[in-house]
């Protein structure tokens, strides 16, 4: 019993990881009243940038590196378009989607000269912990596990102390729900969110870099599989709240771990494949009027 719930947490766990970034990358960004439905496109750049990384370097850090600067420049970008262009959010996001498919999709091919996927690469060791190996059902969280895990705890943790218990974090606040308000008692609120989104982008980047350097040691088109979208859900789920969205992403990895555990039984693989999905509307349709986001949200002036 106690391996089969270790096996069900590790599967999970690597599920996880990706969805968690991507749900906490999102809330940084919308805490500032700047929707980023571009993070998608975002992790899918991060992940052939970490491929591409540790395939020239044979370091795979180097990979996680490109991956970070490369999707802050991404979020930055997104930043730049919706506040000093004034263009419409959910159509900059969109447009970020769409580039990444077709950019990465054509280095592939100018690079590897390949459609599908890159060549092997380096890729980031998991590790072991000492001692904390040894607790019953819970040794799967350090025993053999990706360096990502701890990331992303570390981050959804800092990110809720620096949100909630800090004055930047006040100051975030006050811009997503009144940016007017936050402007005139002289907060810089442009400047705010221009960090909140680069942000954004660099922990997409990150998740994007796990899928390619770690969960696998390669890039494969299309690779993220919409990922990105599932992380924007836990995000409401988390009611915009970095730690809310971890838990969030726990649930959904539950449910995505499932379609594994129900293969192979007398339901119609359809049905399977769409657990994960329709676990996500459910739950949207459940919390719709429960959880409330930034007031400011979307709305740019």
């Amino acid at each position: 019993m106690e391996i089969q719930i270790s096996n069900i947490l590790a599967i999970t766990f690597q599920i996880l990881i990706p969805i968690a970034l991507a749900a906490i990358a999102g809330t940084i960004s919308e805490r500032s009243g700047v929707i980023n439905l571009g993070l998608e496109g975002m992790m899918l750049i991060g992940a052939f940038g970490g491929a591409y990384g540790s395939f020239i370097s044979g370091n795979p850090y180097v990979g996680i590196v490109f991956s970070v600067i490369i999707c802050s420049v991404m979020g930055f970008l997104h930043a730049y378009f919706c506040l000093a262009l004034k263009a419409h959010q959910s159509v900059v996001g969109v447009g970020i989607n769409i580039f990444a498919g077709g950019i990465t999709a054509t280095l592939l091919k100018i690079i590897w000269q390949n459609e599908g996927q890159s060549p092997i690469v380096k890729s980031v060791p998991n590790v072991t912990i000492p001692v904390l190996n040894k607790i019953p059902v819970l040794r799967v969280l350090f025993e053999n596990q990706s360096v990502y895990l701890y990331f992303t705890i570390i981050i959804a943790v800092f990110s809720y102390i620096v949100i909630y218990k800090t004055k930047v974090g006040l100051r975030l606040r006050a811009i997503g729900d009144h940016p007017k308000t936050a402007q005139t008692s002289g907060i810089n609120v442009n400047k705010y969110r221009y960090i909140a989104v680069t942000i954004s982008g660099a922990i997409a980047g990150l998740a994007g870099s796990y899928l390619s350097i770690s969960l696998n040691n390669l890039f494969v088109k299309d690779m993220t599989a919409g990922r990105g979208f599932m992380g924007l859900a836990a995000n409401i789920f988390g009611g915009w709240n970095p730690l809310g969205s971890l838990i969030a992403s726990f649930v959904f990895s539950v449910a995505q771990t499932l379609r594994f555990y129900l293969t192979g039984l007398n339901i119609p693989s359809y049905f399977i494949e769409m657990i994960p999905y329709l676990v996500t509307l459910v739950v949207l349709v459940v919390i719709k009027n429960k959880s409330k986001g930034p007031e400011a949200l979307g709305k740019i002036e």
